[in-house]
């Protein structure tokens, strides 16, 4: 039995209407459960444990029961964008594995992927962007949910659990978003759909900055690879200039980093607002974002 026959024949098991998202970090894993009449969310430190072996500890010690959303943290996945195969739709994840084996450090014969249609450049050229996780990591993971009884609904990745959280808007938006001690993503999302992102690097301990740190090359950095970002999305995808970006960090000088971004653009600058009644939950803006996956999974 393959993973993913392993993962769709559990899609019928679920016990309650609870909708659970787990978020895997570095150092932590964070869960949100939706309830009928209630939410419950919390943060779990990783005190050196394996991930698997955190994760067990998390859902042994909760009981949860329902569907759940489970998403990857960044360094057990990667994204890649290449140039779509000339190959029949069956026939699509075989050429993938060998057309990413070089970009990625984890071997064919252990990958398991999706895809999602990337940007149409100038000329018709066809991007499709890959994502790809090591099968025995993912094994692991989903034999700890599902010898606790639970019904795996999607695995993704923090890129399509973000942007799940905004509204299908006409315009683009650029979201610059971080987890807890993560790297900081760029997404660009325009009609429910995830048009670009970037994995950034250098900014996990940007909690820890105070302002004149944040003044003296942090935010300048930062906003390099905004402008990087929305230059790639206008000129190269043709698309309509960015009118807003929103800014979802989980540190406490967020609103000073935002109100400094503004001044080094001329797009509009706003801190995201979490759905009603959640706005206290904006460290665990991932898990709840997973419970509310649709239109932004990968197909």
């Amino acid at each position: 039995m393959t993973i993913i026959t392993r993962i769709k024949n559990v899609f019928s098991k679920a016990k309650s209407a609870d909708l659970i998202g787990v978020s895997l970090r570095q150092q932590s894993i964070s869960y949100f459960v939706k309830k009928i009449n209630k939410n419950k969310s919390d943060v779990v430190e990783n005190k050196g444990n394996s991930i698997a072996k955190a994760l067990k500890h998390l859902v042994s010690a909760q009981s949860f029961s329902g569907r759940c959303h489970l998403v990857l943290a960044n360094v057990h996945s990667h994204i890649v964008q290449v140039d779509k195969p000339n190959v029949p739709i069956d026939e699509m994840n075989a050429a993938l594995k060998w057309q990413i084996k070089d970009l990625v450090s984890i071997a064919p014969e252990n990958m398991v992927l999706d895809y999602f249609d990337g940007p149409t450049l100038a000329g018709g050229h066809e991007k499709i962007n890959v994502v790809c996780v090591a099968k025995n990591d993912l094994i692991e993971l989903v034999t700890v949910l599902t010898d606790e009884q639970l019904n795996i609904d999607s695995i993704t990745t923090e890129e399509f659990a973000f942007a799940s959280l905004l509204p299908v808007q006409e315009d683009a938006v650029l979201l610059v978003c971080q987890q807890p001690n993560e790297e900081i993503n760029i997404l660009i999302v325009k009609n429910g759909r995830l048009f670009f992102s970037r994995r950034l690097r250098g900014f996990t301990q940007i909690a820890n900055k105070s302002e004149d740190e944040l003044s003296m090359g942090v935010i300048d950095a930062l906003s390099l690879e905004i402008q990087r970002s929305t230059d790639y999305f206008e000129r190269q995808l043709k698309q309509a200039p960015i009118k807003t970006i929103e800014v979802l960090l989980p540190i406490d000088k967020e609103a000073f980093l935002a109100r400094k971004l503004a001044e080094n653009t001329n797009v509009e600058v706003k801190l995201f607002v979490m759905p009603d009644t959640l706005e206290g939950l904006r460290n665990n803006a991932v898990a709840v974002g997973a419970t509310q996956l649709n239109f932004m999974e990968p197909n």
